[in-house]
């Protein structure tokens, strides 16, 4: 049956599968959060999942364990994923919604040896207490209901990102925009002044301006490993782009970098843009 819960930031819904018997759709105040499948956790529903988890497939040699912090947890998909795909990692996830969390527990528990802490606590103020250079990967998913909070939207936050990665690490992100991509521009200025390396994975239809969507951003200080992303994207059910260099660079255009005071949520999705039910 489904489950309905108050929680920090909102109603919390957890609504099963009916074709999948362990499979469960989270959402928060009618706007899709999470989708865990029990039984198999390497299944992601979502698109925007499913190109951050292209990322992480092709952040290493295949089953290598790594030290990943996530920033946002949901119900704890691509951690879960990340466990299942990569036995031995070292996950830590940080959620700030206590109420969230405890649904999660309690309907969806982590198995006893996936490796994957939980802790709630602010993601900027988490990320900022991290000891440096102790992450391969840092995964910022954090929606306050359907938008980017404003202090993980500056460049100080870029730099506390850059921080905790290891030399060789790369930061993966779920942003969300549409044209003329003000707040997106700003975001790619923001790490473009911190990593070395920069790309966007989307949607042709959403980089053209067409419709509000997801971008993953991904950056690092070392070469990425550009080719086997975008062979992962493109095979996918939706095809994605990966922009990068050039490209990238006429999308960021006089963007400049944006700091704490100046920094805004990203823009509200127009209404039904990721609503369920």
């Amino acid at each position: 049956m489904p489950v309905t819960q108050e929680v920090d930031c909102g109603t919390a819904k957890l609504l099963p599968d009916v074709d999948r018997p362990r499979a469960v759709l989270l959402t928060v105040d009618g706007a899709p959060q999470s989708y865990v499948d029990l039984d198999e956790p390497t299944y992601l529903e979502f698109e925007y999942a499913r190109r951050i988890a292209h990322v992480l497939d092709a952040a290493a040699e295949p089953g290598r364990p790594l030290d990943a912090l996530h920033l946002g947890g949901g119900a704890l998909a691509l951690p879960r994923y990340l466990a299942a795909t990569r036995p031995g990692s070292r996950q830590q996830v940080i959620e700030a919604d206590r109420g969230l969390l405890g649904l999660v527990r309690r309907y969806l528990p982590l198995p006893a040896d996936s490796g994957i802490s939980v802790h709630a606590a602010d993601a900027r103020t988490a990320l900022e207490a991290a000891p440096a250079a102790s992450a391969d990967v840092v995964v910022a998913d954090v929606f306050g209901g359907s938008r980017v909070p404003a202090h993980l939207a500056s460049a100080e936050y870029a730099r506390a990102a850059g921080r905790v990665l290891r030399p060789g690490g790369c930061y993966v992100a779920n942003l969300a925009d549409s044209a003329p991509f003000a707040f997106l521009r700003g975001q790619l200025a923001n790490f473009a002044a911190v990593f070395a390396r920069l790309c966007l994975i989307a949607e042709p239809s959403m980089l053209r301006g067409r419709r509000f969507g997801n971008a993953i951003l991904v950056a690092s200080q070392e070469e990425l490993p550009l080719a086997d992303i975008a062979r992962r994207v493109t095979a996918d059910a939706f095809p994605a782009r990966v922009e990068h260099g050039d490209r990238l660079r006429e999308l960021i255009g006089d963007a400049q970098p944006v700091r704490d005071a100046e920094a805004v949520p990203s823009p509200e999705p127009p209404t039904g843009a990721f609503s369920v039910g």
